[in-house]
């Protein structure tokens, strides 16, 4: 049986604290869900306290039968003394039941379904009977309390909806910032330069998009600590000190990268992102960061280096209690990778319509909102396919390689103008004789990509993709990338060659120049992008001419999916050499925005296509490439 004295005053959550202290008053039974770390034990040891309940507690795991959590009979004492009540030991429901307290089941996810269906009656009728012990009725401030985290979908089942209908809701998230530096110094007393610089690194790791789940705010309170103990001993008299940032690295490895989760398919390590963040937070060659005005939220997201693009307003101030700031941390679209039905629900008008049950796509409905309003489906699909539900997440990925093909599909134009013999090493057509005496050293064996041949064709072209994942890439604008890649990949043929790059402030190569992936491969990795960081458009187009430089082509041609404001590095003017065009797709454009495409556009010699909608897309490319 718990103790009902919470360990630590509550700091924030003071919406959720109200809410589920009335829902326990007016006889509500609650699921309290949200990430780790969020205050769910506290937040309910306070509430107990305050109404002088005990609290029994049960972790969830796969282990629980409906023996361990009802009693059983001990079979010694059935031995000697038959099937009499002495005989039964209670298990933690009864005991919560007979005792007027509270149950709470941690981890309700994990909880076998055969073990959840006992709580059913309880839930609904306060009782429950027992074969040979007989009926037994719950205390009148019996309440069930139960935690679970949505977000983690290993060794975790859905909870039906027999106890889902009997239970109350509350959804708790993250505090703000400095609800959470305020955690930290409750737990750790530490100075206050070192608690800003834990929150901030784990407050970080949440947004990073490499991340599926960051450090929770007990990575804060382990990294002020071990931080804290290695600076001593280390004789390092803070972080001003000489070799404090070594320091600060290997107090973050040792407390933050067993809380990080990768996000699927993303091959780096813990530690690769940690050095990412602490990079943006903490650059090699500058001081440590200052310590945050206590009265101020923090300026910007650590890993953006500086206000990026469509990172989304800024927090609520300080001492503003909790909205469920898990929804309000992940406003700015790059701190999330998967979506809950409720924010879908919330965000889509047509999402019950098109997914009217858990795990259930409505291809239909789907089909009938496209040809309504294409833009509203495309948002939606791109949703879908970051869903917590797993099998909507794998139907929606599904759907979407058909649709963002479709959509995508670039009409070709006849080849004008004459054909004409150009140079080929793939040992195609005629051989030509001076350009393989050129290549070919002399009184050395002749090798096979040393011959030179020449055969007829038509213009041939090298096209490199080049999409910007700095900005608001949510939504509608994850749509108009994944339907661009779509109908660049698909375009390629012996006389287009293709590539596709995103960037941000670093690229990633999704398909280099002359190696062919599936269309569908493609559209599914550019649904997982969202919005993020700094842009470098510079970096972008010299990565872009990279790709195309080792192309025999008659021209080499960038298109760029962005707005073209660059926030860091060169200037993109700069980056303009080694290709022959740039042509610029501008998506969901600003004036400032169609202003900046145009100009770029013209200095790169091509033309610049505002994209208003996801269907703009198809005679875009058509115009750019056909």
């Amino acid at each position: 049986m718990g103790n009902p004295t919470a360990p630590h005053p509550v700091i924030g959550l003071q919406r959720e604290r109200e809410v589920l202290a009335v829902a326990l008053r007016t006889n509500r039974h609650v699921v309290l869900e949200g990430p780790p770390g969020t205050g769910k034990s506290t937040l309910l040891r306070a509430i107990a306290a305050d109404a002088g309940q005990e609290v029994v507690f049960v972790e969830g795991n796969a282990e629980l039968t409906p023996a361990r959590l009802i009693g059983q009979y001990d079979p010694a004492a059935v031995l000697a003394e038959g099937y009499v009540p002495e005989s039964f030991t209670d298990g933690p429901l009864l005991t919560a039941m007979r005792g007027h307290g509270l149950l709470y089941l941690e981890e309700l996810n994990r909880i076998p379904e055969e073990t959840l269906n006992v709580l059913i009656t309880v839930l609904t009728e306060g009782e429950i009977t027992v074969p040979r012990l007989g009926h037994v009725r719950a205390a009148a401030g019996f309440r069930l309390i139960a935690a679970m985290n949505p977000f983690d979908a290993i060794g975790t089942a859905r909870v039906g909806q027999a106890i889902a209908d009997r239970m109350c809701r509350v959804v708790l998230g993250y505090q703000d910032a400095a609800a959470e530096r305020a955690i930290v110094g409750a737990v750790t007393g530490a100075p206050p330069a070192l608690i800003g610089l834990a929150v901030r690194l784990v407050r970080a790791s949440r947004e990073h998009r490499d991340v599926r789940m960051g450090s929770s705010v007990r990575g804060a309170t382990d990294l002020v600590l071990l931080l804290g103990g290695l600076l001593d001993v280390r004789g390092q008299s803070g972080l001003g000190a000489e070799g404090a940032r070594e320091t600060a690295r290997d107090a973050a490895y040792a407390a933050l990268s067993g809380r990080i989760r990768v996000a699927d398919g993303v091959e780096r390590t813990p530690e690769a992102v940690i050095d990412d963040i602490l990079d943006d937070v903490w650059p090699e060659t500058a001081p440590p960061p200052d310590e945050p005005d206590a009265d101020q939220p923090d300026a910007a997201p650590a890993d953006a280096g500086g206000q990026g693009k469509g990172e989304g307003p800024p927090e609520s101030p300080a001492g503003t209690d909790s909205a469920s700031a898990l929804r309000r941390d992940r406003r700015g679209g790059s701190t999330r990778r998967q979506t809950s039905r409720r924010e879908m629900a919330a965000r889509h008008e047509a999402f019950e319509e098109v997914s009217p049950e858990v795990g259930e796509l409505d291809e239909e409905a789907f089909a009938a909102l496209m040809a309504e309003d294409a833009d509203a489906a495309a948002a939606l699909l791109t949703d879908l396919a970051a869903a917590t539900d797993r099998e909507l997440r794998a139907a929606a990925r599904r759907l979407a390689g058909r649709v963002f093909l479709q959509v995508g599909r670039v009409g070709r134009a006849r080849t004008r103008g004459t054909r004409r013999l150009v140079p080929d090493r793939r040992g195609d057509g005629d051989l030509d004789l001076d350009r393989t005496l050129d290549r070919w050293d002399l009184g050395t064996p002749l090798q096979p990509g040393d011959l030179v041949t020449r055969r007829w064709t038509g213009l041939r072209r090298a096209v490199c993709l080049a999409v910007d994942t700095s900005g608001s890439m949510t939504g509608l604008g994850v749509a108009i990338a994944a339907v661009a890649a779509a109908g660049v990949v698909l375009t390629g043929d012996e006389r287009l060659h293709t590539s596709l790059i995103t960037f941000g402030r670093e690229v990633e190569v999704v398909q280099r120049q002359g190696q062919r992936r599936a269309a569908e491969d493609v559209v599914t990795h550019l649904l997982t992008l969202r919005g993020h960081g700094m842009t470098d458009l510079a970096g972008a187009l010299r990565a872009a001419r990279l790709q195309l430089a080792a192309e025999v082509a008659d021209e080499r041609v960038v298109v760029l999916l962005s707005d073209c404001l660059h926030t860091t590095g060169d200037p993109p003017e700069s980056a303009l050499g080694g290709f022959d065009r740039l042509h610029v797709l501008c998506p969901l454009p600003t004036p400032e925005a169609e202003e900046a495409a145009r100009s770029l556009a013209a200095r790169g010699g091509g033309t610049a296509q505002m994209v208003r909608t996801v269907r703009d897309l198809g005679p875009a490319l058509t115009r750019l490439l056909g």
